[in-house]
C-alpha cells in the first residue's frame, strides 16, 4: 500500500439525496456511527435546517459551505527528524486532506458539546463556524499559529 493516496485509491462518493452535494455526503459519513446512515442523514439535514433558521438565511447548503470554509486549514505541521533533532515543519494542506481535516475537526467539535441532542450540537457548530467562532475554528487557528511559529524550519521541507 503506498504511503500517499493516489487517484486510484480515493473512493468515489456519490452525492447526497437532498442537496446533491458530495461534501454533505462526506459530512453524513463522518457523523455516522455504527453504520446508521439514515440516522446520520436525518441529523445532518435537521442541523442544516436549524442553522438556516437561526441565521435567517434561505439556503442551508450555502451556510454549511461557508461554515466549512471557515474551518479549512491552509497550513499544518509535520514532524521530521533532521540531524538528530525533531522539527515541526510547516506544509501546505491540499485537496482531499484539507476536506478530511475540516470535516474531522467539525464533527469532533460538535460531539464535544454536551447536554443536547446531536442535531442541535451540529446546528450550533454550523452557526459558530459560519460566524468564525467555535471549537473547530479555534482548532484551525491553533494549527495555523503552530505552522507560522515554525516557519523558520520550512527550508527542511524538501531535502
Amino acid at each position: 500500500m503506498p504511503r500517499k493516496k493516489t487517484k486510484d485509491l480515493v473512493r468515489k462518493i456519490e452525492p447526497d439525496r437532498v442537496y446533491d452535494s458530495v461534501l454533505v455526503q462526506r459530512l453524513i459519513n463522518k457523523v455516522m456511527q455504527n453504520g446508521k446512515k439514515q440516522l446520520a442523514e436525518r441529523l445532518v439535514y435537521q442541523a442544516m435546517e436549524d442553522a438556516a433558521k437561526q441565521l435567517k438565511e434561505e439556503d442551508p447548503l450555502e451556510i454549511l459551505l461557508k461554515a466549512l470554509d471557515n474551518v479549512k486549514p491552509v497550513l499544518e505541521t509535520r514532524s521530521r527528524r533532521v540531524g538528530g533533532a525533531n522539527y515541526q515543519i510547516p506544509y501546505e494542506v491540499k485537496g482531499q486532506r484539507q476536506t478530511h481535516l475540516t470535516l474531522m475537526w467539525f464533527t469532533r467539535a460538535a460531539r464535544a458539546r454536551s447536554g443536547m441532542p446531536t442535531d442541535k450540537r451540529l446546528a450550533l457548530e454550523i452557526v459558530d463556524a459560519y460566524n468564525g467562532t467555535g471549537a473547530a475554528v479555534k482548532h484551525k487557528e491553533d494549527v495555523q499559529k503552530m505552522a507560522e511559529s515554525n516557519r523558520a524550519f520550512a527550508h527542511f521541507a524538501r531535502q
